[in-house]
């Protein structure tokens, strides 16, 4: 008996978002009339931007099987590296500009609940197709697109004028949202953020939504939906999410080198060990929930070839740092930590105070927006994340 080879293409696609959930029934029309393949760039990068599952890139001129395959998959697509300035086939620096993956997308859509007649800013605009589905379903008239990126807006917009759909698109500072289209029922953000813009709370009708990809500088992220009242904004986590920061809240990390200030390591750090290791704290939800407690410190890894590595965490203002070494097998870790902070025994404090809830996944978290801040909070908002440190 032969193996029922799987379809490719649009078709093959909306099955199997339909089959996943992620594509509901409402959506299937406008899905259907505005097909992803009109608003790819002709040169791709498929996969995960990450540096570990990224593909090399797909050229449509060099292979039209290859490229069609890729877009009428369930992958993000990077599209743009390094803010344009990276033109070669091979992966740039840092991702700047994508097409988000279906499954993502729609899921995303249905937590922002359109009904006709809504109006809806996006924070975003990339390669146009998420704002000309909404205008698909809402009309053009009542969606606005914000971009940074000037070549990034003229090719959304040149998208969207041939798949003869073409919503508002301003080239401008998302942060700011755009006061000329206000009030706004829904807010959608196609970027991740670390704090929610006062003006997207302002800019939306009490009872609308914000639906925003979310997270801490430590890591983790999750998809916000929060509902507008009273000048506030608050609601929980959906989903697990994994987009490029919206680029005025990219954070600027210092380098190693200012930790230690020109010292060897150990320099003046304090030496202890833990039984906790560095595996444990590296999931995206286990980094989400430390990085709700621990605001201003980031990590990084530095990998041997035996297996072994260390994870640094750093505090923002360069004043604290910890080291913890991992060596496969090992039952107790070495660690070093300097500066006002113990950032090891916060991150120990942290994940202890996340396991004792019963390890709550993305879905228990949620956040409020006032004029007090923004606070996270577990299963409801009278029960704030505890601060560490």
């Amino acid at each position: 008996m032969t193996a029922r080879k799987e379809e490719v293409g649009p078709s093959g696609l909306a099955s199997a978002l339909v089959a996943s959930g992620a594509l509901q029934s409402d959506w299937l029309p406008t899905f259907k009339a505005v097909p992803r393949d009109m608003f790819v760039p002709d040169r791709i990068w498929p996969g995960i931007a990450d540096g570990t599952r990224q593909n090399p890139v797909v050229d449509r001129a060099k292979d039209p099987d290859a490229w069609l395959r890729a877009v009428h998959s369930d992958i993000p697509l990077t599209t743009q590296w390094d803010d344009g300035s990276h033109t070669g086939d091979g992966l740039g620096k840092t991702p700047s500009s994508s097409s988000s993956q279906p499954h993502m997308v729609f899921s995303m859509l249905t937590d922002l609940d359109v009904k006709d007649g809504h109006r809806v800013l996006e924070i975003g605009t990339g390669t146009g197709w998420n704002a000309a589905l909404l205008a698909h379903r809402l009309g053009a008239e009542n969606v606005v697109s914000i971009e940074f990126d000037p070549a990034v807006a003229r090719g959304a917009a040149e998208n969207q004028r041939t798949a003869g759909i073409s919503p508002l698109v301003i080239v401008g500072d998302g942060r700011l949202g755009y006061v000329g289209g206000a009030p706004y029922d829904r807010v959608i953000a196609t970027c991740s953020i670390g704090e929610v813009p006062r003006a997207w709370v302002d800019q939306t009708l009490a009872g609308g939504l914000i639906v925003a990809p979310w997270g801490p500088l430590y890591g983790g992220e999750a998809i916000a939906r929060l509902t507008v009242a009273g000048g506030a904004a608050s609601g929980p986590f959906t989903r697990s999410s994994a987009f490029m920061r919206l680029r005025q809240q990219r954070p600027a990390l210092h380098p190693h080198d200012a930790y230690l200030k020109g010292h060897e390591w150990p320099a003046d750090g304090a030496r202890s060990t833990t039984r906790l290791s560095p595996a444990e704290v590296g999931g995206w939800v286990e980094q989400f929930a430390i990085g709700l407690q621990m605001a201003g410190a980031f990590w990084t890894v530095e990998r041997y070839d035996d297996g072994a590595y260390t994870l640094w965490t750093y505090s923002a203002d360069t004043l604290s740092w910890a080291s913890v070494d991992y060596e496969p097998g090992a039952d107790s870790l070495d660690v070093v930590q300097s500066g006002p902070r113990r950032l090891w025994d916060e991150t120990e404090a942290a994940y202890l105070w996340w396991e004792g809830q019963g390890q709550p996944g993305f879905e228990r978290f949620g956040l409020t927006v006032d004029s007090d801040g923004e606070r996270a909070w577990l299963d409801s908002p009278d029960h704030p994340v505890p601060v560490v440190g």
